[in-house]
Order: C-alpha cells, then sequence, then structure tokens
C-alpha cells in the first residue's frame, strides 16, 4: 500500500490548511458566541461568510463531485477515498468546520445515496440545493422504541396509498432537523413485513414541511443540545408524499444503507482522528504552560507515559483508516467492511481516550465550555454509538475471523 499523495492532492491539503489557519481557527471564539446568542436553532452568521470563501478557493463538496452551473455539468475533485482521508482529518480538528466545506453529515451521505441512487427528478430537487450549499437534510433511521442497532427491528410504516406513500412512525436521533434550512429528509421504514428479512425495508425522501411532522423535541448529548444542528425526536403522523420519492425501489432500503454507511463511518473515523490530534495539541500546550510541585506539568514522567500514548493510538489509528480507504478504492466496501468495521471501533474510542487525558491535564476547565474539550468529548463518544454501536462492529469482525477457519 502506498499512502503518498499526488501533486493534486498535496496542493489541496496544502491549501485546505492555509484556510484553517486564516478562516477556521481565528474564528472558533465568534463561532461559540454567535451559537450561544440568542434563538438556539438559527443560521450561523460565519459559516455562511466562510462559505463562498471555500468555494471560491476550490474547497467544496471535496467528497464528491460538484455540479457547474454555466455547463450543467457535474465535476469536482474527483478524490478517491485515500485521497479525501487526509482533508477530512483537516477539517476534523475543528467540529464545526466541515460545513463550510460543505463536507458536513448527514448531507455527505444523503448526497452520495441520491448520487448513486436517486432518479434525475430526485437529483435535481434536491442533490443540486445540497451540493451548492442552499440547504441542509437529515437522515431518519433509529428508533426510540426498538433496538435500531439491528436495522430490521425499525417499526415505521411506509404503505403505499394510489399514487402516494403514507409515513407513520417514531424517530429519534434525527441530526440536523433542528436547523432551519434542513428542508429533506431520507426516512427509512417497512414497506412490506411479510418480505424476507432484509427486503421489508426501503428509503424515502420526506420534504419536511409535509404535513404530519412532528419536531417533538431535541435530545441533548451529554447536556449538549448541539444547536443549531441538533438530534431530534421527530413523529410521522400519515405523512404523504408522492411515489415518485421513494428511492431505488421497494424492498431496496437495506442495500442503500450498505452503500451509504460504509464512506459515511470512515469519514467520520477521519474526523475523529483530526479531533484527538487538536485534543493532543491543547493537552501538551496546557501541560507546558502549566507550573505544579516546582516544574512544568509536562515534565512530571507521568504525563510523559500519556503523551507517547497517545501519539502512537492516534498513528495506529491513523494508518488503518488509510488502509481501509485505500481498500476501499481499490477491492471495493464489500471487501473492505472488516476494515470499515475496525476503524469504526478504534478511531472513536482513541479519540475518546485523548479527549479524556485532554480535559485532564486541563484540571477543572477541561469540563468547563471554555476549551472546547468536554463538547469534544461528548462527540467522539456520542460516535461510539454512531452508524453502529461498538457492539455491532466487534461481532462482525469476529464473526469474520471465525469463517476464516471453517
Amino acid at each position: 500500500m502506498h499512502f503518498d499523495h499526488s501533486d493534486k492532492t498535496k496542493a489541496l491539503i496544502e491549501k485546505l490548511r492555509g484556510f484553517m489557519d486564516e478562516h477556521i481557527y481565528p474564528n472558533e471564539e465568534r463561532y461559540q458566541q454567535e451559537a450561544h446568542e440568542g434563538e438556539r436553532w438559527k443560521v450561523i452568521p460565519v459559516i455562511e461568510e466562510l462559505k463562498p470563501k471555500a468555494r471560491a478557493a476550490g474547497l467544496w463538496n471535496l467528497f464528491l463531485n460538484i455540479c457547474d452551473h454555466d455547463t450543467g455539468e457535474w465535476k469536482g475533485p474527483g478524490l478517491t477515498n485515500l485521497e479525501y482521508a487526509t482533508l477530512a482529518e483537516e477539517m476534523g480538528r475543528v467540529g464545526w468546520s466541515s460545513e463550510v466545506f460543505n463536507c458536513s453529515a448527514p448531507d455527505t451521505g444523503n448526497m452520495e445515496v441520491l448520487r448513486t441512487y436517486g432518479s434525475e427528478e430526485q437529483k435535481r430537487q434536491w442533490l443540486r440545493p445540497l451540493m451548492d450549499g442552499e440547504i441542509r437534510s437529515a437522515f431518519l433511521m433509529t428508533e426510540p422504541a426498538v433496538a435500531s442497532s439491528d436495522a430490521t427491528n425499525i417499526e415505521t410504516s411506509i404503505r403505499r396509498d394510489g399514487d402516494e406513500y403514507v409515513i407513520n412512525g417514531r424517530k429519534w436521533w434525527s441530526s440536523g432537523v433542528g436547523d432551519p434550512r434542513c428542508k429533506i429528509a431520507i426516512v427509512m421504514g417497512k414497506t412490506d413485513t411479510s418480505a424476507p428479512r432484509h427486503q421489508q425495508q426501503s428509503q424515502i425522501l420526506v420534504p419536511l414541511d409535509t404535513p404530519g411532522i412532528t419536531k417533538l423535541r431535541p435530545l441533548n448529548v451529554f447536556g449538549f443540545d448541539d444547536a443549531p444542528h441538533g438530534h431530534f425526536e421527530v413523529i410521522l403522523d400519515n405523512v404523504r408524499v408522492p411515489v415518485s420519492n421513494m428511492i431505488l425501489g421497494e424492498g431496496r432500503g437495506f442495500e442503500i444503507a450498505q452503500g451509504r454507511l460504509g464512506p459515511g463511518r470512515i469519514h467520520h473515523c477521519m474526523r475523529s482522528i483530526g479531533a484527538a490530534e487538536r485534543a493532543l495539541e491543547k493537552m501538551v500546550k496546557r501541560l507546558k504552560s502549566r507550573v505544579a510541585f516546582g516544574k512544568p506539568i509536562s515534565e512530571h514522567s507521568l504525563w510523559h507515559e500519556r503523551i507517547a500514548d497517545a501519539r502512537i493510538a492516534i498513528e495506529q489509528a491513523r494508518l488503518l483508516t488509510l488502509k481501509a480507504a485505500y481498500m476501499m478504492d481499490t477491492v471495493g466496501n464489500k471487501a473492505a467492511a472488516n476494515e470499515i468495521a475496525m476503524i469504526k471501533v478504534v478511531a472513536p474510542n482513541m479519540s475518546c481516550m485523548i479527549h479524556d487525558m485532554a480535559i485532564q491535564a486541563h484540571g477543572g476547565g477541561g469540563v468547563c465550555q471554555d476549551y472546547g474539550l468536554a463538547s469534544g468529548y461528548a462527540g467522539q463518544r456520542t460516535l461510539r454509538l454512531a452508524d453502529g454501536p461498538d457492539e455491532v462492529h466487534r461481532q462482525a469482525i469476529a464473526k469474520n475471523e471465525l469463517r476464516k477457519y471453517n
């Protein structure tokens, strides 16, 4: 495996790092101020100001192709998963920065679904405005009444009635629904409970202004509401959408989910590595700037061990992520499933560990809002559940290992 980047990718990395230095890091305090002032569910001005700058710099939709309005053609950087890995890592150093480049979840996964499985009309109506950053989107799969780590448990009903589908169910952890720009959701539910187990589910496009949708409440993550993005509990009560909103066809929901989750999981892992690097950076700077018991804290041997463990863990996770990305590019997502599962376990756990170390290094400051470590830890801890909990991925890895000796 060769992880050296092409000249094109090296230039993008350099450009992205320059953009982060010039526009993202200097605006972290402003973002926090704007996010916490006034109405919680709103558009953050600094992000909207930076989006045109990112687009003008060619740092837009880096994970996917983009639409050229002048020619009507779809084009873009055309990066592989391996090439995108370092860029996603850089964006992961600041939690909100991915949105500036139109590379944030769940929009990325939804755009990939529409690009790969959507009809031409679905692409025109929803993919283009998503890729232009004009709207945002949500993905509604998880349900409070069932163990959603086994997606066959999902109970939301999608029933055909003439030229429409009628949707009934209750979803939660519907990320992005709180954003006033969130206009469309992809909803996963069952169209035929009598079909084979993995052919009962379907995915359908549901505009969020459709009658029958109730945003019941935002869900806090360790006390953080994650506004203006947010994670909502949503009720769908006799929600009617046209038959043309069905993606790919009835019973194809699992097929779509598998196509979506491979890239989605590895994107999360790439960003987790960036978040861990930033936490380590904050930790080391703190240790070097504080004196305890007559010498800088960084000179105490206990912290030498922790710094070393953090660096080792990051490098191990990065190499496994790059291997998974390389395999996705060369042998496909299905053949890389084991590596994707492994890195989905490794990266968030590693990042949680390093955030915890950094919190400890900051003392009481580490658990307050001043250093971004408490919210960073909350986000990384959540990733051990998002896109499948650790236990599901470990089970898949173990089954693949056992299969070798049949």
